[in-house]
Formats: C-alpha cells, structure tokens, sequence
C-alpha cells in the first residue's frame, strides 16, 4: 500500500500489515498497570493532606504528589520498554492523569491560592486532547511530542511549588505562566495532528484494512504529550507507531505523556 508523502509517519494509520506483527496480548495484573493503579489511590490522600493545612500537612501533600508523578514518568515507559501494553492502561492511565492534575489545580483554587482561570484553561485544554485521542484512536496513533512531555513536566513542577508551604514569590508565579503557554500551545498542535491523522485514514482505499492501537506517551508526561498511557515522559521520542495491541495511554490515543 502506498503512503501519503505529505502525512509525518508519527500520524500514519495503521494498517493491516501492522496489525499482523502484533505480538500476543500482555497480562493484565503487571508493573506499569500498577503504578497506574498507585496513582489513582494517591490522588484521594493527596487532596486530604493539601485540604488540612498547615506546615506538615502541605509537606506530606507534597510528598504525596511528588511520588504519584513519578509514577506517571514511569508507568508508560515500562509498558513501552517491555511490551507490557494493555487495554485497561489505555483507560485508565489518561485518567489517573487527569485525576492526579486536575484534583491538584481546582484544590489550590478553592483554597485561594491558584486563579480560577490557570484551572480552567489547564483542564479544558487536558479534557479537550483526552476526547481526541479516543476520537482517533481507531485509525492509529500520534507519537508523544517532546513539547507535550516538557508540558507535563512544568504542570508537575508548577503545582509542587504552589504546595510547598513556602513563599517563593514570583518564581511560581513564572513557572506556572510557562506551563499555561506551553499547555495551549501543544494543545493545538495535538489537534492539529488528529486532523492530519483522520484525514490519512480517510485517504486509504475504502477496502484496505485498518488496525487502530493506543500506545503509551509521555504528553500523558503528556499522558502526549505524553507524558503519558498517556503514559510515560521520558524526554526521548519513542517511536512513531507502536506495535498494534492494547495500550495504557499519551500516545495513548497523545500519547500530552507528553500528550
């Protein structure tokens, strides 16, 4: 089958040739599916700890998150490196992510301390890239962008300082304007790929057989973005497609891992 010359091939659609390397479908209970699991745990105590105040409650929320985001650096990683990609990590890690981000910014919001507006935008922009991935996750995957993992990582940076029971003026302040930029800017980018993606796959001969996939990201960092399932945010790019079998994430249909 020919390919378009004008579509990237980290937005390629998958094909049936794909589809017949596929290797056979990893365990559900492993590692990565784990850490996505302690992730999602974490993120109920975590809020419970930032809620009651005080010196020692904020240092242990801090602790709390500082853990459940290494989590995410790693989980899409290890289920990358060793084949260990599953449906359930598909779903579930984009969603521990949002959960773990999301339950941060709109905490320090009705606590005062964050804008409304850095919530909003953040969210809408991470609710918005989560919708496009299961959107065009049939027709293949979008490779996690190093943009979309530096996302990830300033959000995670950004939120840890506001935790922090110290005041460091307007160097978090700085941090968390940097991760709103960068937010808004990958944010369009990944639509622009989804876009470049749908119109690939409808390009194809209406008889060639297709084999959609979700792979881990960083973009999850950025869970794509990755970030990110979602999954994992190392800071080199994986690759273009990964193989065709369930996934935990990013790319994970951003997969902000640095999807």
């Amino acid at each position: 089958m020919s390919t378009n010359p004008d579509v990237p091939a980290s937005v390629r659609p998958l094909t049936s040739s794909d589809a017949r390397t596929a290797p056979a479908s990893p365990r559900l209970v492993n590692l990565p599916n784990g850490l996505t699991v302690l992730r999602l745990v974490l993120v109920p105590i975590f809020v419970a700890f930032l809620v009651e105040g005080g010196t020692g409650s904020r240092i242990v929320a801090f602790f709390v998150f500082g853990v459940a985001s290494i989590t995410d650096l790693l989980d899409g990683q290890l289920a990358r490196r060793s084949g260990m990609i599953t449906d359930f990590g598909k779903i579930a890690d984009p969603i521990a992510d949002k959960a773990l981000t999301g339950s941060a910014l709109i905490t320090l919001s009705v606590l005062g301390e964050l804008p409304w507006w850095v919530t909003a935008i953040i969210l809408v922009r991470e609710v918005a890239v989560t919708v496009l991935r299961f959107w065009v996750i049939r027709h293949g995957v979008i490779a996690a962008s190093r943009g979309g993992k530096i996302k990830t990582v300033l959000q995670i940076v950004a939120i840890g300082l506001y935790i922090l029971p110290v005041d460091i003026g307007w160097v978090r302040s700085a941090v968390m304007a940097a991760a709103v930029a960068v937010t808004l800017v990958t944010g369009v980018d990944y639509v622009a790929r989804a876009l470049r993606l749908r119109r690939a796959a409808h390009s194809l001969p209406a008889d060639a057989p297709r084999a959609g996939i979700a792979a881990r990201s960083g973009d999850s960092v950025g869970s794509g973005d990755v970030l990110g399932p979602g999954g994992g945010l190392g800071f080199a790019d994986p690759p273009p497609v990964s193989p065709p079998v369930g996934s935990s994430g990013e790319a994970g249909p951003e997969s902000d891992a640095g999807r």
